[in-house]
């Protein structure tokens, strides 16, 4: 799954009211981070995690390297912020539909 350049504009318009749900800490990018992410993408889609400064690696190959564990899509990165998407089509199927569909 790619982004269209469009779809990522709207994703990008609609996090930016997210504040961070993930955290990443101390402990980096521990198998129960990428548990309560994976978590988040399947209930929410769209996730904003905020990057610890503890954390050695740069913030866009943090990003990849999350987005990558949670089979999801970078959407952006700013500053220490990133923000992931990961569709999942049972949350439609629940009748929750999401503002930036509309494309």
């Amino acid at each position: 799954m790619t982004l269209t350049g469009k779809e990522r504009a709207g994703l990008r318009a609609e996090a930016h009211h997210l504040t961070a749900t993930v955290h990443v800490g101390q402990h980096g990018l521990s198998p129960s981070l990428l548990a309560s992410l994976d978590d988040a993408l399947r209930t929410r889609e769209l996730v904003k995690v905020q990057l610890g400064r503890q954390l050695e690696a740069k913030p866009k190959d943090a990003a990849r390297e999350l987005a990558h564990a949670t089979s999801s899509e970078v959407v952006q990165v700013i500053g220490r912020t990133t923000t992931l998407y990961r569709e999942n089509p049972d949350l439609r199927r629940n009748g929750v539909e999401r503002p930036w569909r509309v494309w």
